[in-house]
């Protein structure tokens, strides 16, 4: 038996997780082999994983998104493999007193961070974003790693994405010349581009705090943003703003593709290889995975779709655990999922189910055993 589940965000991480599954397990099959493998899909939950897969745990003081100082951590592998989760600087969990600041956050800590990850070796770096509270375009990452973003006195514009409509001029020449010889993926579920209806400011600003007219102000800033970038860099700039992946975690994604010469790949794509989930696929005869909650989203790159996928090409069958389920059977059926099995089948009140989903899962866990191994 091979677990590869995400957490249950706000009750269980996926080690958690996969912990009460296997006790749920053997309690129905005393002795059962079973093996696990945490998994993420570049959100927030990525240096978990890849911590419980091995890498080794770094940590870094940074600028937080509205400049009060954070510990951040990376998780990096003796062949010089980082994970850099940018939610560890500029996540939303690091707003003071939870308040948004949607035109002034930064991820200027994000670029710290990444420097930290070099100069503790790192030679690749998987880059997972998410959960950001920050949209400025990736402009205080890119910062922090030694480009300018000047105003037209030729000061450097204020943090945050609102600040950008100031922006005059943009000089990348003095990013840390360590960036051109690291392989960077930007691993992400997210393939909007930079700007306009469908763009990081309309689609996640409103996650972040963002009113109507910040929206606006975000969307003309970061759209001017582009603009200056092209002046500086050439075309490549205005096509990767339309590039999938560019709307991530409120723009890093573009500046990650532009800046620093990343690769988009889907994060759980990226997170099954550095994971070692293929291998232990290999051995696995039945597969379990699994999130806190299996709906529409899911099926959208999803850490459960993309295990689903993988095991089905390998003919295997596929089960899942989750707290709630919002998909019918045919979606299931379509993800290569057989079934689910949802926490609040066992315990209707979402607060107790959450409080108690430890116990819960180790319930669910034995039906499953019951239903697919007795």
């Amino acid at each position: 038996m091979l677990i590869a589940a995400d957490k249950f965000k706000g009750s269980l991480t996926a080690v958690e997780v996969a912990e009460h599954v296997t006790a749920g397990l053997r309690r129905a099959v005393p002795g059962l082999d079973v093996a696990a493998v945490p998994v993420a899909d570049g959100g927030d939950g990525t240096v978990a994983a890849a911590l419980a897969a091995g890498f080794t745990r770094h940590e870094a003081r940074v600028t937080g998104p509205t400049g009060t100082p954070v510990t951040a951590t990376f998780a990096l592998r003796a062949d010089g493999t980082a994970v850099v989760e940018m939610a560890e600087a500029s996540g939303l969990q690091h707003l003071p007193g939870g308040v948004f600041a949607p035109l002034t956050a930064s991820t200027y800590g994000t670029g710290e961070l990444l420097l930290a990850a070099l100069d503790a070796g790192a030679t690749s770096i998987v880059f997972g974003v998410g959960g950001s509270a920050t949209t400025d375009g990736g402009a205080g990452m890119l910062a922090a790693l030694g480009a300018r973003f000047l105003d037209a006195d030729g000061e450097p514009v204020g943090p945050g994405g609102g600040p950008l409509g100031e922006l005059a001029t943009a000089d990348l020449s003095g990013l840390d010349p360590r960036l051109a010889r690291t392989e960077i993926v930007l691993a992400s579920d997210v393939d909007n581009p930079l700007t306009g209806p469908k763009g990081a400011p309309a689609v996640y600003g409103p996650q972040k705090g963002a009113d109507e007219d910040d929206v606006a102000t975000l969307d003309a800033a970061l759209a001017h943003y582009a603009e200056v970038l092209e002046r500086a860099v050439g075309p490549k700039a205005a096509e990767y703003a339309l590039a999938p992946g560019a709307g991530a975690a409120g723009g890093i994604g573009y500046g990650a593709l532009v800046g620093l010469d990343a690769a988009f790949r889907p994060g759980i794509d990226v997170m099954l290889d550095v994971l070692g989930f293929g291998p232990a696929l290999a051995k696995a005869t039945f597969v379990i995975t699994g999130e806190g909650s299996l709906d529409e989203q899911t099926l959208h790159g999803k850490a459960p779709a993309g295990v689903a996928a993988a095991a089905r090409a390998a003919g295997l069958d596929v089960v899942a655990v989750c707290g709630r389920l919002q998909l019918p059977q045919e979606a299931l059926d379509r993800a290569g999922i057989r079934r689910a099995y949802a926490l609040t089948d066992l315990e209707s009140d979402p607060a107790r189910c959450m409080a108690e989903a430890g116990p819960l899962l180790e319930r669910a866990a034995e039906s499953l055993a019951r239903d697919f191994l007795v």
